[in-house]
């Protein structure tokens, strides 16, 4: 009995964590949209672009109108994907576009489209990496990529999503006859995905090297005893040679790089290394639940 009360007062935190992620993205989302890209008639694309025309066209509430093109989604996407994605994808929704149609209301903090092309780009990269965060979306585009997956599970979601924007502010390019509004949402979508980046995988990003020396135990060591970062042995033979050497396989932060090459030169200088960013790392000496 205690068990299951554990188990469901686990699942409610993890639930109001979700909601927490979800309404605070939705929030950021709306400021980054509402304050600097609809005053200046930028858009990261998605549903945004298209009620950004409306809005200048017929004057239409933005948030209003993201909701409404969304709807003949829903009803697709119901059919579709799992009922979990669609109700939480739903709430997103109508929360993004409530506070959008709020936010409106507060005078645009800045006309200079390049800092709106910026600051835009940032406030939605960073609401919508917690939306995501939260497993769940917007609608729009991402609603569009479900669904699609749904009948084709291969499908590059990632050149889905951008030929979509493309073809939306190429929409809005038209509409407003600014081929820099077209320029500057690009800023904004790339702006976009780097914060997406930035929140997943965070900033300390850090570099993994392969280093092919015979005095291995000698760099490993000197590495080791310098900077305190461990290495693996990785038994490797060459292919033109046939010789079975040794190859030490190390993960460092940025500024250690130079530092681990300069030692693995110094020990041996016709070593061959080979440097690579690392995406993420996880363990001791890095990042850790």
């Amino acid at each position: 009995m205690e068990y299951v009360k554990t188990k469901r007062l686990v699942k409610l935190k993890k639930y109001a964590l979700e909601m927490f992620y979800l309404t605070l993205g939705c929030m950021i989302m709306a400021m980054g949209t509402s304050l600097f890209l609809l005053p200046n008639q930028l858009s990261t694309g998605g549903f945004s672009g298209i009620a950004t025309i409306f809005y200048y066209l017929l004057g239409f509430p933005l948030g209003t109108t993201i909701l409404i093109l969304n709807i003949p989604f829903f009803i697709w996407a119901f059919f579709k994907v799992g009922k979990r994605l669609l109700v939480k994808s739903i709430i997103g929704t109508i929360l993004l576009s409530v506070f959008i149609d709020l936010f409106d209301k507060i005078p645009t903090l800045t006309g200079d489209r390049f800092l709106a092309c910026l600051y835009g780009g940032v406030c939605i990269g960073f609401g919508l990496a917690l939306v995501l965060k939260s497993g769940s979306s917007t609608g729009g585009t991402d609603l569009i990529t479900y669904i699609a997956r749904s009948y084709k599970p291969y499908i590059r979601t990632s050149s889905l999503i951008v030929i979509i924007d493309i073809i939306i502010i190429g929409l809005n390019v038209i509409f407003f006859k600014k081929i820099e509004i077209g320029l500057y949402s690009a800023i904004s979508i790339y702006i976009m995905g780097k914060m997406i980046d930035i929140v997943f995988e965070g900033v300390n990003f850090t570099k993994m090297m392969l280093i092919v020396s015979n005095k291995y135990k000698e760099i490993a060591k000197e590495v080791g005893d310098k900077l305190q970062r461990g290495s693996t042995g990785i038994y490797a033979k060459g292919m033109y040679t046939k010789e079975r050497r040794m190859m030490l396989f190390c993960v460092g932060a940025r500024n250690e790089v130079a530092k681990i090459k300069q030692i693995a030169v110094q020990i041996d200088p016709k070593a061959f290394i080979v440097i690579a960013n690392a995406r993420e790392t996880w363990g001791k000496g890095f990042k850790s639940n």
